[in-house]
């Protein structure tokens, strides 16, 4: 049997909701909030806005520096409120990103709900509990501490 995982993580960025909405619903944003180690590369050919039905392919390196294409679509777009992204190949057996976004005194309040679940049974979720949950719970974090430094020294006029 697959374990299904959950991480959720909420943010308030200094910024509005409309700025927050352009950065996040920008694919090519990615690579600035991702860490260095995953060689993250986009390469798929991009649209100007994002829409429901959208395909994007990315080159990652998740696990021991090997890189895997990565493909993602755009399931559901509430502009300026949320947007989800599912994972149609990759790493994971499934993955199921949502991306929600509101106003809230001082900027605006980022909540990310994530389930994700490895291929593998037995062997997947003992890699899980090894490596790839602190793996993911990392890449949260050093995309807190990114988002943090950037919008906090733009809030400040830097």
């Amino acid at each position: 049997m697959t374990a299904l995982h959950r991480l959720e993580s909420t943010q308030v960025l200094p910024i509005s909701v409309e700025e927050a909405w352009a950065f996040f619903s920008d694919p090519r944003n990615l690579a600035r909030i991702t860490p260095p180690e995953l060689r993250f590369r986009l390469i798929s050919e991009l649209p100007d806005a994002m829409y429901a039905g959208l395909f994007i392919s990315y080159e990652i390196a998740p696990l021991l520096g090997v890189t895997m294409r990565w493909v993602t679509e755009i399931t559901h777009v509430d502009e300026r409120h949320m947007f989800v992204d599912e994972q149609r190949l990759g790493p994971y057996r499934l993955w199921h990103h949502e991306h929600w976004f509101r106003a809230v005194p001082g900027g605006t309040e980022m909540r990310d709900t994530v389930h994700y679940a490895l291929p593998g049974g037995v062997l997947g979720a003992v890699v899980h509990a090894l490596v790839v949950g602190e793996r993911v719970r990392s890449i949260f974090t050093y995309r807190r501490q990114v988002l943090e430094s950037r919008f906090t020294a733009m809030a400040a006029g830097a």
